[in-house]
């Protein structure tokens, strides 16, 4: 890593840039091609955990890191299951030589990766998952890069955590304004007033165990509810 790579002034330029980004995904994608650069590295991935999914990559440079991440999953051990449990940051200076997840480290040092840097996506509110780069050569990544990922890691979360509230924040008043479409439908069609049509859509929702978002929706595509009443 050289000054240059991770110099203040870049890495505030990254927290803007990841903050003018509109999507999840993409937000993802511009973590991990400025993480390559500033602490050289090969290969790297973001994992995202949660109670739905699991572990989960989200995104990579190269297809060979979410073998890497499948790797942990087969074997039942691994650097990213430690972060989820209790770790914010793991440095591997040569996995032929790792011996805290043997079986992980046999198997990825087999595929020619031989250092790995990992650090955890999180903020005071919530932890997303994991940011991690790897190296074809071991010794790879120094604690200054282990700091630097650190820093780069915690825009990350701060700005993943911007983009979903902000997608929340716009599917909600999408589906404000859906059902308020639907209650129209309703006012116009039965002569209702506005509470009056709110509460068939909502008696219609509990009944069919449906979300009244997509009561709504279903109203508004079909112009009609199947046994409707008021």
């Amino acid at each position: 890593m050289t000054a240059q790579d991770a110099n203040p002034i870049r890495l505030a330029e990254l927290a803007l840039r990841l903050h003018e980004q509109p999507t999840e995904q993409a937000t993802v994608e511009a973590v991990l091609g400025f993480s390559l650069s500033a602490v050289k590295a090969d290969f790297a991935g973001i994992v995202f955990f949660s109670r739905s999914h699991g572990m989960e990559t989200v995104a990579t440079t190269d297809p060979l890191v979410e073998k890497l991440d499948r790797l942990q999953l087969e074997a039942g051990q691994g650097p990213d299951l430690d972060m989820l449990a209790d770790r914010v940051s793991v440095l591997v200076t040569d996995t032929r030589t790792e011996g805290r997840w043997p079986e992980w480290a046999r198997a990825v040092s087999g595929l020619g990766v031989r250092s790995h840097l990992g650090v955890r996506l999180y903020t005071s509110r919530e932890s997303f998952g994991t940011l991690n780069v790897f190296a074809r050569s071991p010794e790879a990544f120094t604690v200054e890069d282990q700091q630097t990922l650190h820093v780069i890691a915690r825009h990350a979360a701060v700005a993943l955590s911007a983009t979903r509230q902000n997608a929340h924040l716009w599917k909600g008043m999408d589906s404000r304004k859906i059902i308020g479409q639907a209650q129209g439908i309703l006012m116009e069609r039965y002569d209702l007033d506005g509470d009056r049509a709110f509460a068939v859509l909502m008696r219609y929702s509990q009944h069919r165990n449906v979300k009244l978002r997509d009561i709504a929706q279903e109203l508004i595509d079909r112009r009609t509810l199947p046994d409707l009443t008021t």
